[in-house]
């Protein structure tokens, strides 16, 4: 089996987004908010969205399941107050849960938190818990800076997050650390502040002590890791100095790397240097890099095919493709059989 640990809903039907925009504007004009009751989605609608899109891709490119979550660039908790990001979460959260009733063989659903600017993460909890005990989920998408590109949250190493921690050690599921859209003009959200926070987190985390504060906490850096394999000297040597174990140490069972790396010489730098049972399978499809690679003909994001074009041996893909998703998200392993 094939899974695909990273995928976004990011063909939602026209109405979610004709909501989102008057719901901003309402922030924005302080004006009342448009009723939920308003929303029309339609099972069709979501059906033709899915089968044209993901499991067309799904299909032809030869994967098995996504893991599947709100639209990381749309979840927004730079936008308005608390209020606002609990009901836009709800909202999102439940659509997910549809596409996965629609499609049970194809999605498994995770999902977005409502987190806000200045609001204790310990208030996620109660959505993640309603998420992962009542629609089923595996894990959740766990934002290191709601304001959108300025970064003045306390560092996910705080104590401030540790709340959020207790819960998601209880509930035995992962979080896959995932900016949002961005609000500081000087960063292109998946181009530069995607990887920037990718970075960022990962560097926490290794000057830190809160994996023997949690040894059983699971976090996921996407987007292969940002920029730590290439630098991965560096950073092993400042781990190093600072009197920290090596990095393969430090990763252990507690962080993890996607495959969302869009060409074949990436692919073959992330599985040099990073230990083999810390990466997981994905594509990030239909996401930040749309299109064909004109050099080669097939998609960005086809990243199966750069794993299977690797030296790995065949156990090291079968990690890769299942083994390693089964171990870091154990829910989907009752859904899978």
């Amino acid at each position: 089996m094939i899974i695909d640990c990273h995928g976004h809903y990011t063909t939602e039907p026209k109405d979610l987004h004709r909501f989102r925009k008057e719901q901003t504007e309402a922030v924005k004009n302080k004006t009342a908010m448009p009723p939920r009751a308003s929303l029309k989605m339609s099972d069709d609608e979501i059906r033709e969205s899915l089968e044209q899109n993901q499991i067309r891709l799904q299909k032809e490119r030869g994967t098995d399941v996504t893991i599947f979550s709100p639209r990381a660039s749309g979840m927004g908790h730079h936008v308005g107050d608390e209020s606002v990001s609990i009901e836009w979460t709800q909202i999102c959260n439940d659509l997910i849960h549809r596409c996965v009733t629609l499609f049970p063989k194809n999605f498994i659903g995770v999902c977005q938190l409502p987190q806000s600017l200045n609001v204790p993460p310990k208030n996620s909890a109660k959505e993640l818990e309603r998420c992962i005990n009542e629609l089923g989920f595996v894990g959740c998408n766990l934002n290191p800076d709601p304001s959108g590109g300025y970064f003045n949250s306390p560092p996910l190493t705080d104590k401030w997050w540790y709340p959020l921690y207790e819960k998601m050690v209880e509930l035995d599921v992962p979080g896959m650390v995932h900016v949002s859209g961005c609000a500081n003009p000087a960063m292109h959200t998946t181009g530069s502040y995607y990887l920037n926070a990718d970075t960022m987190a990962f560097m926490q985390f290794i000057l830190s002590d809160l994996f023997k504060d949690f040894p059983k906490l699971r976090l996921i850096i996407p987007h292969g890791g940002g920029a730590i394999p290439f630098h991965w000297g560096r950073f092993r040597g400042l781990a190093l100095n600072n009197g920290k174990p090596e990095l393969n140490e430090i990763m252990a069972n507690n962080i993890f790397f996607d495959t969302c790396v869009y060409h074949q010489p990436g692919i073959d730098l992330l599985f040099k240097v990073v230990p083999v049972d810390n990466i997981l399978f994905a594509s990030e499809m239909v996401g930040a890099v749309r299109g064909n690679d004109p050099k080669t003909g097939f998609g960005f994001d086809d990243t199966k095919r750069y794993v299977e074009g690797t030296s790995l041996s065949a156990a090291d893909k079968a990690k890769v493709f299942e083994g390693n998703a089964r171990k870091v998200y154990p829910r989907i392993n009752k859904k899978l059989g």
